[in-house]
């Protein structure tokens, strides 16, 4: 066999497995997209949430979803939990034990941890996780991440429906000093995510891919089998 043949061979296969990973991917993205949640599980989120009607519960269910489908198409890397309300879903849903532990299986290939609900501080690792996740649902509803008009669905929807623990954020700074003027409590900017202000750096902004562009399978926190990337996500 020729040389020619030889790298033409290799190049086919090549394609053939980017081709193979995106269907793979796009069948993950599928499942999250029409996953349905177990039948009493709005339920739980009631009972630790009564303030909340089923139609709210819905929205948060929405919402853990597109956390869910930012870590996959973000090629699986550390992304960190910004909402209580929607931590408090996916906790609820990881006591669905062995119904959790399928679909982690179906929808990412391995397990996806659970890590609190964090804001940005001084913790690097949370930090970076943030500016992904926010990089990455930005991407998701055409959201200019570093000059946003509004904000993406998980990091309104504790304000949304007016969470007494949640995360408040507002698209930019101007804003978090008219929430403070007003004596609105504290409240968090959109425009601190491309800020190296917290850690001195800005780890995480701008290195997710909403159109999956990553490796299927292999991120660069570590992987889906010890903390790293497998590990980031949300609360306990």
């Amino acid at each position: 066999m020729t040389l020619p043949v030889l790298f033409f061979i290799a190049g086919l296969l090549v394609l053939l497995i980017a081709f193979w990973r995106r269907l793979r991917r796009s069948a993950r993205a599928d499942y999250i997209r029409t996953y349905r949640f177990p039948p009493a599980l709005y339920d739980k989120l009631r009972k630790r949430r009564p303030e909340l009607a089923l139609k709210d519960c819905q929205l948060v269910g929405r919402a853990l979803r597109q956390f869910f489908l930012a870590y996959l198409l973000g090629g699986r890397r550390y992304v960190s939990m910004p909402s209580q309300v929607v931590d408090d879903l996916w906790h609820e849903l990881i006591l669905y034990t062995r119904h959790y532990d399928s679909f982690c299986k179906k929808a990412f290939g391995g397990f996806l941890h659970h890590t609190p609900a964090v804001v940005l501080s001084r913790d690097k690792q949370n930090n970076s996780g943030l500016r992904r996740i926010w990089w990455l649902t930005c991407r998701d509803e055409n959201i200019d991440p570093r000059n946003p008009s509004r904000l993406p669905l998980l990091f309104a929807i504790d304000k949304k429906l007016q969470i007494t623990d949640g995360f408040v954020y507002v698209p930019d700074c101007r804003g978090v000093r008219r929430e403070d003027d007003a004596g609105g409590g504290t409240a968090y900017c959109g425009g601190d995510f491309s800020s190296n202000d917290f850690d001195g750096s800005t780890d995480g902004f701008g290195d997710g891919s909403w159109s999956g562009d990553s490796s299927d399978g292999g991120n660069s926190d570590g992987g889906d089998g010890g903390c790293g990337g497998g590990c980031g996500g949300g609360g306990d």
